[in-house]
């Protein structure tokens, strides 16, 4: 048992979301990503929801007094190295978590906006939007929107197609330190990823562009980044190191239902049995 209690902890990373029973995004993205990457990841839920690879059929926000206790608890007793935050669920979730992070400013943390599910359902409105810049985007480290959520987070109409770099500059105004905008829902030939600061572009990476669709893919990245930083990764090397994860978990992905694909986020895992066996 001595020897066993002397061991140093992994890093730890403490991640808001909502749950997703068919694991394919959600808490349960960000816990296998965080704990493939080789960190612990303790979990807030901050909504139920009724979904499967299809869609989400229905959200059930919890509490903001037990997201607050749930969060309280866990850093009353562990520390914490990053923060990931997903899914919300309601106006007063993102108004008690915000009061939680402006405790904890040394901190990093990494913000995947979820406003709405692969299949185009809602998941946020223009109230919890609003609250969102004025109060978590002036906390955040590295905002990890794609390529909708940037232009709706900036005001742009549905049929308004802004250029991205001008929405990273936008959104860097609203207090955010980097972000990290990803092109996979943009019309091109590979997909382009941009990682921005207030001095402009900081990186850029091409990633061949998969077929199929995917159920958790930015949960897997923001949370990859996340276990980067937890690691002690500068921010560009984890935006890289979180790509590379990805695009790996996605490239092994599989369909487990009759609706998106779901990133195989051990994949190094079965890669190694695979070559035990041959």
């Amino acid at each position: 048992m001595d020897s066993v209690s002397t061991q140093l902890s992994p890093p730890i990373v403490l991640t808001f979301a909502a749950s997703d029973p068919c694991g394919g995004a959600g808490i349960q993205a960000d816990l296998m990503t965080v704990a493939s990457m080789g960190c612990h990841p303790l979990s807030v839920i901050t909504a139920l929801t009724v979904q499967d690879t299809i869609g989400i059929d229905s959200i059930l926000a919890i509490d903001s007094e037990w997201v607050e206790d749930q969060a309280r608890t866990l850093l009353e007793d562990m520390p914490v190295d990053v923060f990931k935050i997903g899914l919300l669920g309601s106006i007063e979730n993102i108004a008690v978590i915000a009061k939680i992070l402006s405790d904890y400013p040394d901190i990093p943390l990494v913000f995947d906006p979820v406003l709405a599910s692969g299949r185009g359902d809602e998941l946020a409105d223009e109230e919890m939007i609003f609250a969102m810049q004025e109060l978590l985007l002036p906390q955040t480290t590295i905002l990890t929107p794609n390529s909708l959520e940037a232009r709706r987070l900036t005001g742009c109409p549905d049929e308004d197609d802004r250029p991205l770099d001008q929405c990273a500059r936008q959104l860097l105004t609203l207090g955010c330190d980097y972000v990290l905008l990803t092109g996979t829902h943009e019309n091109t030939p590979q997909v382009v990823n941009a990682l921005y600061n207030r001095n402009g572009l900081v990186r850029s990476d091409t990633w061949q562009r998969l077929p199929g669709s995917y159920h958790g893919s930015g949960c897997t990245l923001a949370s990859a980044l996340a276990a980067g930083l937890a690691h002690r990764l500068s921010v560009s090397a984890a935006v890289g190191e979180a790509q590379d994860y990805t695009w790996k978990a996605l490239a092994a992905g599989f369909r487990p239902g009759m609706g998106q694909f779901i990133p195989d986020r051990f994949f190094w895992a079965r890669l190694t049995e695979e070559n035990n066996n041959a």
